[in-house]
Parts: structure tokens; sequence; C-alpha cells
């Protein structure tokens, strides 16, 4: 395996458990990129049908099953996403009508707070509660899956080792050959080190994320919180056809949230602190730059779903990931080679599902044999 974010290692996880002997090589010390930025919020209601949201199901499946096993905690269980609109409720209803929509249900603003174990902002509507989704730290959860897969399955990593080249049968790195029956590369953002034609024929950009972390609010979350402007972004709602009339809403009402990206996500660590985003921005190469007015846009839909000020900012900080034409580019780039990105920003909700699925058909086993 050729990176050591959660999608490599979830490969790393599904070769093993074949039987294989498996090496994991990153160019850093550690896992630093967007494994490690993020929410550690594994996502299932709204994602696309067709194929993501079978992987975030299995994803989750596999999160639940060994978090015990690396020591790590569930932070909290499920979704409420906070409806604030009419159209906003019609796409939850919409969505309620669909297979996805199975144990999920509709919530009155007071079971919304109730569920929620915390205030609502006056004149909300109500809420869509999914009982699917978890939540871990990703800072600790990297770090102990790699421990993990070392200790219980026997993967070795070669950390601080640079791969510039790989061909069947081999992986090369700044530090000699590495010799492979087969080759899973896994780049995260890295547009331009392997296969960079390949990767930019997909259309392949990075986006970046602005993401805070608030001090403890003095509640306790029992689900993670969406807003409804998630409506218009995850593909599992925004396809319905209900999302037109409030997107065209949400174009006269938020007009800049929408252009910078702007939904709200807020989930809650065991230190009471909230990790609060996001924003997208997209670009080859996305500037460093967390802009205060970003930041303000994020903090305003804080406000709108809670009806208080937010907590002070603690800590502020980027994240970027590949984004694409698809939810995953897949690629066989040469015999007995795999190339794996996820490109909707969803890696931690759907790797451990995707790993299978790519491990299964590189192989021939599994339902990833004939996927």
């Amino acid at each position: 395996m050729v990176g050591a974010g959660i999608v490599g290692l979830a490969h790393a996880l599904a070769a093993a458990k074949l039987g294989k002997r498996v090496v994991v090589i990153d160019r850093d010390a550690q896992a630093n990129g967007a494994s490690i930025r993020n929410f550690g919020f594994i996502t299932v209601s709204g994602q696309a049908q067709q194929e993501v949201w079978p992987r975030a199901r299995r994803s989750r499946d596999i999160w639940a099953a060994i978090a015990p096993e690396l020591g790590l905690e569930i932070d909290h269980r499920g979704l409420v996403l906070v409806v604030r609109r009419p159209q906003s409720r019609a796409v939850v209803e919409a969505f309620l009508a669909t297979e996805m929509g199975r144990d999920c249900q509709w919530l009155s603003p007071a079971q919304a707070a109730q569920r929620l174990g915390a205030p609502l902002a006056a004149g909300v509507e109500g809420g869509l509660y999914s009982p699917h989704e978890l939540r871990v730290e990703s800072v600790q959860a990297l770090p102990a899956l790699a421990n993990w897969l070392a200790d219980r399955w026997g993967v070795q990593f070669q950390w601080s080792r640079a791969v510039h080249a790989v061909r069947a049968g081999e992986v090369q790195t700044a530090r000699g050959p590495v010799e492979a029956e087969a080759v899973v590369v896994c780049p995260g953002d890295d547009l331009s080190t392997l296969y960079p034609d390949l990767i930019a024929s997909r259309a392949t950009r990075r986006c970046r994320l602005s993401m805070l972390r608030l001090a403890d609010p003095g509640f306790r979350l029992g689900t993670g919180v969406m807003s409804d402007l998630g409506l218009v972004r995850y593909r599992g709602y925004a396809d319905l056809p209900a999302a037109v009339g409030l997107l065209t809403r949400l174009q006269k009402e938020q007009a800049q949230h929408l252009a910078h990206g702007v939904h709200l996500i807020a989930v809650q660590s065991r230190n009471g602190s909230l990790v609060v985003g996001d924003s997208h921005h997209y670009a080859d190469t996305p500037d460093p730059f967390a802009l205060s007015e970003i930041e303000d846009l994020i903090l305003d839909e804080y406000s709108s779903v809670f009806g208080t000020a937010p907590p002070p900012v603690v800590a502020r900080w980027t994240g970027t990931y590949a984004s694409g034409a698809g939810p995953a580019l897949i690629a066989a780039p040469e015999p007995g080679v795999r190339l794996v990105m996820v490109t909707e920003g969803n890696g931690a909700s759907t790797a451990f599902g995707l790993g299978e699925q790519v491990i299964g058909e590189l192989y021939g086993v599994g339902e990833g044999a004939s996927a």
C-alpha cells in the first residue's frame, strides 16, 4: 500500500484479512492529511444512493466492530439534521420515502432538541433523525488503527519514505525498491507524484476546508448535528427532485454561504469541545489561508441552528482533499496495480467498504470480484 491515510489503511485491513503480507509506505512520519483533519463523523444518511451509501453502511459497521479493539471511544451515535424551512422538510419527507430513509424518522422541534441534548433556535421546523452515524476522534483513530494493524495483523509500516514510481511488482522509493505481488496507491490529495496524467484526466482538483474547534458549550450532544444547508450538498438528499425548491430559496436567503460551500456539521469531543465546520473551495493548489469571513459564515450557521452565540474558538485549521467528477477514482493503470482516491470528501465514511471492494476485485474474491 502506498499511503497511510484512512483509504490506505482500509485497503491494508482488507488485504490482511485475506492472509496477505502487507507493507504500507508513507512519505510522512505519521498521518497528517485529510484523515486527521476532519470531523471523525462516519456519515451514512445523505450519501449518494447507488455506490456510496452501501460503502458507508459497510464502513460504519467495520468502525463499530473494531473500535473496542483499537481502544477507541465512540463519542456519540446518530445524526439530527435540523430543518428550518418548509422546503427543507419537503426534502426530508422525500428522503424518508426512499430505501435510504429506513430506520430514520421526522422529529418535532421538541423531539429534536431532546434527541440532541441541546437547545435549538426558535422557529425550527423539526429535524431528520438518523441512527446510522457514529463519531470517533480522528486524531486518535488513525494512529490507533495503524498500531492495531501492525500488532493484530502483522502489517509493516515504512514511514518517512517517499515513493516516486510504481510499476507491476515493484514500488520505487527514495530508500530503494520494495517488491510486491500487487500494489494499491492511495495518494490522498497528491495529484502530481504518481499517475498524474490519469488523475488529471478525471478532472481532479483539491478542495480546501475551514475547520474550527469551539470551547465546551455547556451541553452534551447525543448525536452529530447538521443544518439544512447539507440538504443541497449531500447527494442522497440533493439528487431528490424536492431539493430544487430548497436550493432556489437558499440562493435568495444564504447566497454567501452557498458561494463558499458552507454548511454546518458539529460533533463533540470527550472533553466537551465541539468540532465545527465547514467550507469548500476548489483549485489545483488552494491557498492555505483561513479567512475570517468564512469563519463568520460557519459561526452564523451555528447560531441559526442552536439559537445562541457560539462558544469561543480555541483552534482553527484548514484541510484539503481530492475532489473529482465522481465519488471515487478507481483505476488499474497497469497489471497488479490499483490507483484509489476518494473524491467526494467522505473517506472516513466509506474507506473500509471501498477497500473491501477494491481488494476483492484485485484478488477475485467476494463481492468485489464482480464490482
